[in-house]
């Protein structure tokens, strides 16, 4: 069998500078807590997808977790995890390791892991009902998604995503305002419980929650 076309890596340097200088740190008061959710309540061996510049090493509760495979594409962004993992515990440091690979194309056999997280990636990943397809792959039967994602909004903010989608996406590293990504999960596999509706600015309403497979999928 022919190995599968490698993907083009996402290289956005002046958003990932951006991001981890201002975005991250203004954010930290409403996304921390959610991120606290997402990530805190990850266990056994867990995925991480498109895991940024690591915020979320900062709210791991790592005596429930076995090991944590970060995956991070873009290498303006993953170069900004090394230094938060040399702050942690040399035992900590043992468990987690960084890869490139794109959510798209994940590097990992079927079923190897309990738990993956899922924290603002979807909006802006090139092909999102692959995404959804291969962390439904990686998951065991039973495994579970703890998801942040924003989405897209109603009634006139949906209008003004639409009206400022162009300007946006350029300068916020592709990420899409109109993803519809509750639905999404559902359509590829996953029973989706929803713990809180919020928004993180006037762009972007958000939801928390979890998702497990639903193995009845046909061809499972």
């Amino acid at each position: 069998m022919a190995a599968a076309k490698q993907l083009p890596r996402p290289r956005h340097r002046w958003f990932a500078f951006i991001y981890a200088k201002f975005i991250e740190p203004s954010d930290r008061k409403t996304v921390g807590p959610l991120r606290r959710f997402a990530a805190g309540g990850a266990h056994g061996r867990v995925l991480e997808i498109g895991a940024g510049t690591g915020a979320n090493l900062d709210f791991y509760d790592w005596s429930r977790v076995d090991s944590l495979e970060m995956t991070e594409p873009d290498p303006f962004m993953a170069q900004r995890i090394q230094p938060r993992l040399e702050g942690l515990p040399a035992d900590v440091r043992a468990k987690v390791h960084v890869s490139d690979a794109p959510a798209e194309q994940l590097p990992f056999g079927d079923g190897e892991f309990d738990c993956a997280v899922v924290t603002l990636v979807l909006c802006s990943v090139s092909d999102p009902a692959a995404a959804i397809a291969e962390l439904r792959r990686v998951l065991k039967p039973g495994g579970e998604l703890r998801l942040v994602e924003h989405v897209k909004g109603e009634g006139k903010r949906a209008a003004f995503q639409s009206i400022v989608q162009p300007v946006y996406g350029w300068t916020s590293g592709n990420c899409q305002l109109s993803r519809r990504t509750e639905d999404a999960l559902r359509a590829g596999g996953f029973e989706v419980n929803v713990t809180q509706r919020t928004a993180l600015g006037p762009l972007w309403p958000a939801f928390v929650g979890t998702a497990s497979r639903r193995d009845s999928l046909a061809g499972t």
